[in-house]
């Protein structure tokens, strides 16, 4: 197939993601950055020529607007909370698995461009590829329509989730509760590491351990370092404490 017009310059795409862009109330300027926002990296050494860039490129900003959002709120809605409680609260909502399940239900795993490999492993409901996704939306909402619109976007959409948080008494992390359930039943702290690296160098895997003292407790595969800590000690926590 000859392809005649990149990604972000395709009809088929600009009307699509127009039209997602429509339902969310949200009056773009530039549709060709929030058409990038979907990209993942696996399909650009596949399709280059058609998506040459991804959705990475900008990483560091999409914390940046996210996180003063969510800060700035929290710091005026909790005035008596201190600063450690303000940190957890704020954590457990820019955490990953929260992320996901907003991008989920705004649909934006029907906008993924993807790599062959992560079509074939269910890369569409990846809590990381999504959560990754949502945050290059508002990093796209930042770019074209500066603060205001990407403040209102991230608090009607997740800022909300603060009161399932609450509900579900999620605050906290899994490494912080397993690690005071650990101390607490065992008087130990819990310790992490990657006993292996699998696949190629830009899908690898990461086999994260958990072991209390000398003694292997806990096993889990991810795709980065961090979600495998956090995975394990989510599923070590569970069924050790249930």
């Amino acid at each position: 197939m000859v392809v005649t017009k990149k990604a972000i310059e395709s009809d088929y795409e600009i009307e699509k993601v127009s039209k997602l862009l429509i339902e969310l109330w949200i009056d773009f300027k530039n549709i060709s950055i929030y058409i990038l926002a979907f990209i993942h990296r696996s399909i650009v050494n596949e399709r280059n020529d058609y998506t040459p860039e991804h959705n990475e490129r900008l990483e560091f900003l999409w914390d940046a607007v996210l996180e003063l959002v969510i800060t700035d709120e929290l710091f005026r809605d909790f005035p008596d909370k201190p600063e450690w409680d303000l940190t957890d609260i704020r954590s457990a909502i820019v955490r990953g698995k929260n992320l996901a399940c907003v991008a989920k239900e705004l649909n934006f795993q029907n906008y993924l461009f993807l790599g062959k490999w992560e079509e074939k492993t269910w890369g569409r409901d990846n809590d990381y590829i999504l959560a990754n996704t949502l945050e290059a939306f508002i990093w796209a909402l930042y770019v074209d329509l500066w603060y205001i619109p990407a403040k209102e976007f991230i608090l009607k959409h997740i800022y909300v989730t603060l009161e399932d948080i609450f509900e579900k008494k999620l605050t906290k992390d899994f490494k912080t509760l397993f690690q005071e359930f650990a101390q607490a039943k065992y008087d130990i702290t819990p310790s992490y590491q990657v006993l292996k690296e699998e696949w190629p160098d830009h899908n690898k895997n990461f086999e994260v351990w958990i072991f209390l003292d000398e003694k292997q407790v806990w096993t889990w595969l991810w795709s980065s370092k961090k979600k495998a800590q956090e995975a394990a000690a989510k599923d070590a926590y569970e069924k050790m404490f249930s």
